[in-house]
């Protein structure tokens, strides 16, 4: 009988080394760099981006009224401007800010800048808190002119520079003295709710009584009448200076 034959096995063929598979592809062709031009790194782009991005900065809008001269103001506007020196502003009061835009309506501004210097300078409320409350106003309205005359007027009168720092970016400031905080909060509150909870009224009205309540609505009220104002005619900050806000886009 013949013997049954053997299947046949496959030889195991041996790996093949890794370098002689590597020299058998085809090596990425690499694009040649312009002639005389070299590739910019990453953080160059990204500069050159954030130059580009600096240099689209919207232009302050243009104020909306004409600017008056001081010798051609009419008899009305001249004894506005004569009673707003003469007040505790004192005499060096120019026409920018609020008070040039008043100047043409000078019998709506005889009203709004006598309540305007009561309000600064006349109420039982601290100038300090005072300050704060009209720099949260500015902030909330983004009113340039006001954060820019009125930001170092806070300063002066005791707000820390952290303080106002934080109140500029819309933070809430971590690091302010208590009366600074619960003032932070009614003012926030109110602009935010249209109301006053119970609570947020009691921890200001331990500060202040009964009239300082009344007399810092006011003074809320106040400025914010002027914070819409120079909104409204898009009055400018002194040449050069910055715009302490982004302006809305509308």
């Amino acid at each position: 009988m013949p013997r049954p034959s053997r299947p046949a096995t496959a030889r195991p063929t041996a790996p093949r080394p890794a370098a002689a598979r590597a020299a058998r592809k085809p090596a990425a062709a690499s694009r040649p760099a312009a002639p005389g031009k070299a590739t910019p790194s990453k953080s160059r782009l990204e500069k050159t981006a954030v130059k580009k991005a600096a240099s689209k900065k919207a232009a302050p809008p243009a104020y909306r009224l004409p600017d008056l001269d001081e010798a051609t103001l009419a008899p009305a506007q001249a004894e506005l401007l004569a009673a707003m020196r003469a007040g505790p502003r004192g005499a060096g009061l120019s026409l920018r800010g609020p008070f040039g835009v008043f100047m043409h309506a000078p019998a709506f501004g005889a009203l709004a800048q006598a309540l305007g210097a009561h309000c600064r300078f006349g109420t039982s409320i601290p100038p300090r808190l005072s300050e704060f409350a009209i720099l949260v106003t500015a902030r909330f309205w983004r009113a340039h002119y006001e954060w820019h005359v009125h930001a170092p007027i806070a300063a002066k009168a005791g707000v820390k520079p952290a303080t106002i720092a934080d109140l500029k970016a819309g933070r809430t400031p971590a690091r302010a003295r208590a009366d600074e905080k619960a003032v932070h909060a009614f003012v926030t509150e109110l602009y935010a709710k249209k109301r006053v909870s119970d609570r947020t009224y009691a921890r200001v009205h331990k500060l202040f009584g009964d009239a300082g309540m009344v007399e810092l609505a006011g003074i809320l009220g106040y400025y914010a009448l002027v914070a819409m104002t120079l909104d409204v005619f898009r009055v400018p900050v002194p040449e050069g200076e910055p715009l302490p806000f982004t302006e809305p886009t509308i």
